[in-house]
Order: C-alpha cells, then structure tokens, then sequence
C-alpha cells in the first residue's frame, strides 16, 4: 500500500539530523517552475499566492536563492522540512532507521513545485501550493503544468511495490493532481468525523492531524493492507462500519 499526504506551508528550515537522502524524481521540472518564479516582483507573489507582504518577500527570497543542484548543503530532507498539523500527527522525529526504510516505501507527498516526493528526497524551502493557477507553457495553472506525471509515477510505484491500493490522505486540492481513473490500483479515500450536537462534521484541525498519525501508524506498524486499517485509533477516532464502503472508510470520534 502506499499512501499520499498533502506538503505543509510551515516549514523547518533548521538542519536535518539524517544523514541519507534520496533524489526527487521531478527535479528538472521543479528547476523549470522556481526559473518562472524567479522572475516574479513582490506584488505579482502577493497577488499570486495570496499571501501578505512579509510573507511574498520571504519566498521571493527563496526562489531567488534556488539551486539548480540539490544537495544537503541548499536542501533538506522533505520529511523534516515539513511542520504543520499532518507532519505534528506524522511525528517523523520519533521514527528509527527501520521506520524510515518503510517510510521511503510506503509515503508519497505530492507538491505543487515537486510534484511528488519521497520522506528522504531532498527539497529546498518554497511556497507554491498546487491550486495556485500559475500560468506555464503547458497551461493555467499547476495541474495543467503536471498532467498525468505524476499519476504515471504513482502507477510505476504501485506496480513495482505490488501495492493492493492507493491511501488517499491528501486534502482535495492536492488530491486533484492525480488522474484517478487511471490509476492501476484502487483509491481508498479517508474520512475523518467528529460528531458534534447530533451531526458529523469535519474539523480541519483535527482532521489533519489524524492523517499524519494514521501514516505514522502505518509507518511503524508495516501495515500494507486496508482491512487492517479498521482496526486502527486515530487519536480518538475509530472506524465506522455503516458509514464506510470498499473505496470510502469513515472514522467517527464521539
């Protein structure tokens, strides 16, 4: 099984405590966007990204320190680079050299400027989230720039890994960069609920924390199959049954 989870605009910038890295597939590509990028005025990264000033010169730095070459003196492993509300569900810190090896197997974290990483590869910092309509020379915006890419990497990986599905723990919008239909193996999306006065409802705080520590249960248990998934807590939330089908499994918290 392998399992998708969306980056995080909070990032970690301090020095990575790993000493091995991997190389990302789609660097070439990344080089290609963060040279579009580059050339963006502050106001143009404002109005882009909607985002404020302070922020707009922070990344407008970034890319215009960006290094064709990724190395771990301009670069960092993504799994460490990451730290919002998934990666502090995820806690990557705790995990040993083992847990890291199944990592590097098992998670896949898909990117606006990366396209899809693996734990290890290395990234440099940025802010480009995958529903920004940034316009290219494949189209209007960063779906169009990544087509089927990343769902043709997907496919090869769940091949070779004999993988039975694809965990889909990504938010909708990074979600949507992959062809679904195309896939080789199923989807098994993710839906985690609170009950609150009589209704269930999606906390977004919440929620995004539950799929980090739903992979990082994964991670350092080696689950590979989705039945096995049921019998999981995720910090309080639990699987339903009757609200829960093959391709949909829902995870109430009273």
């Amino acid at each position: 099984m392998i399992l998708v989870l969306s980056p995080a605009k909070t990032l970690n910038e301090e020095p990575s405590p790993l000493k091995n890295h991997t190389d990302l597939v789609f660097a070439n590509e990344s080089v290609q966007l963060a040279k579009k990028l580059k050339k963006l005025k502050q106001e143009e990264l404002e109005s882009l990204m909607h985002i404020s000033s302070n922020l707009a010169e922070l990344n407008m730095g970034r890319y215009k320190n960006f290094k064709k070459e990724f190395t771990p003196e301009t670069a960092k492993q993504a799994i460490h680079m990451f730290k919002g509300d998934v990666y502090v569900g995820l806690d990557a810190q705790s995990f040993d050299k083992n847990d890291m090896k199944f990592a590097q197997k098992t998670v896949r974290i898909l990117s606006g400027l990366y396209g899809i990483i693996k734990p290890l590869d290395l990234i440099q910092p940025y802010r480009l989230e995958m529903g920004t309509p940034f316009a290219n020379k494949h189209g209007k915006n960063l779906y169009e720039f990544w087509g089927n890419k990343i769902t043709e990497q997907l496919n090869n990986e769940l091949t070779e890994s004999k993988s039975s599905h694809l965990l889909n723990l990504a938010s909708v919008e990074y979600f949507k960069s992959i062809q679904r239909d195309e896939l080789v193996k199923p989807v098994l999306d993710i839906d985690f609920r609170e009950e609150r006065d009589g209704k269930l409802k999606v906390i977004s705080f919440t929620a995004k924390k539950a799929r980090g520590d739903m992979a990082r249960q994964i991670v350092r248990q080696r689950i590979k199959k989705a039945e096995d998934l049921k019998e999981l807590n995720i910090m309080g939330y639990t699987f339903d049954k009757s609200g829960s089908t093959d391709s949909k499994y829902l995870f109430i918290k009273s």
